[in-house]
């Protein structure tokens, strides 16, 4: 595990990009916190992305919910909510690593999900865009971890970085040499509905990133509530940048990671954009 990438993945943003409007006053600011992280992924491209999204009705709806789910196949096409599928290249997948680490994580306690033909949405194909502009093919190999954060009970914090740390251990013991990233997506703060819609805490958002940063264990106790009262109830979502940071040196005793960018911005559609890249030193 090289590295770890964290982003909102506001659908707004996509369609800023699908329809040619990033250089717009409004936007323009937001796109130009990405830029660095451009030019970072050039010279730290993985060979594959280990990527933790929420589904948003796209592959589940609320018939079935998988708490955690593991996209196993080869391919996986993008879809939306409502709308249809974003102009975006067709995700291609790493089966084989994919199956190892489902193999080596439900051994070691966790219960996935294993899914074999699944449609990705906005949740994992916003941050692509943001990481990497809009290439005719995806340059990484993709393996799609979705995470229930939309119809509760929706899984603790903590349980969500023992995860991140069970997946660097099933990475670690793969018998390929490959460079993995795990990205965490989805808030900051942000509420869509009732009476408290249109919810930014800029001053709680910098400080869930600064206690990311130096002391996941200790924010990974925090309660849901927390989150609800503090970031709006999709700020629930912040649980999956848990899973990544889990997965980090650190979290198994190793050196604090590096950051390699920070970036935080108000609004984009009612929401809060963090972005955060940490690597794991040597």
């Amino acid at each position: 595990m090289s590295a770890s990438v964290y982003s909102s993945h506001v659908p707004a943003i996509g369609a800023a990009i699908d329809h040619g409007k990033t250089a717009e006053p409004y936007w323009a600011p937001m796109f130009a916190g990405f830029e660095p992280s451009k030019a970072w992924m050039k010279t730290h491209r993985p060979d594959v992305v280990f990527l933790v999204y929420n589904d948003h009705a796209t592959n589940f709806d609320l018939s079935v919910i998988p708490t955690f789910a593991i996209g196993t196949a080869a391919e996986f096409e993008p879809a939306d909510e409502g709308y249809g599928a974003r102009p975006v290249p067709k995700v291609i997948g790493h089966p084989e690593l994919a199956s190892h680490i489902a193999q080596s994580v439900i051994q070691q306690g966790f219960d996935l999900t294993l899914v074999n033909e699944l449609k990705v949405d906005h949740g994992l194909t916003v941050p692509m865009n943001l990481m990497f502009g809009t290439p005719a093919e995806w340059p990484v190999r993709v393996i799609p971890f979705h995470v229930n954060v939309v119809q509760y009970p929706v899984p603790s914090g903590a349980r969500c970085f023992a995860l991140g740390q069970a997946i660097r251990r099933a990475i670690e013991s793969f018998d390929q040499p490959l460079n993995v990233q795990i990205w965490g997506t989805g808030g900051m703060s942000h509420q869509l509905q009732g009476p408290r819609a249109g919810l930014i805490n800029r001053k709680w958002d910098n400080a869930f990133l600064d206690r990311l940063i130096a002391d996941p264990q200790d924010l990974s106790a925090m309660p849901h509530i927390d989150y609800v009262r503090e970031a709006g109830s999709e700020g629930i979502e912040l649980v999956m940048w848990l899973i990544a940071r889990g997965a980090m040196a650190d979290a198994g005793g190793g050196r604090s990671p590096r950051v390699a960018h920070r970036f935080y911005h108000v609004p984009a559609s009612n929401t809060a954009v963090g972005h955060l890249i940490l690597e794991n030193q040597a």
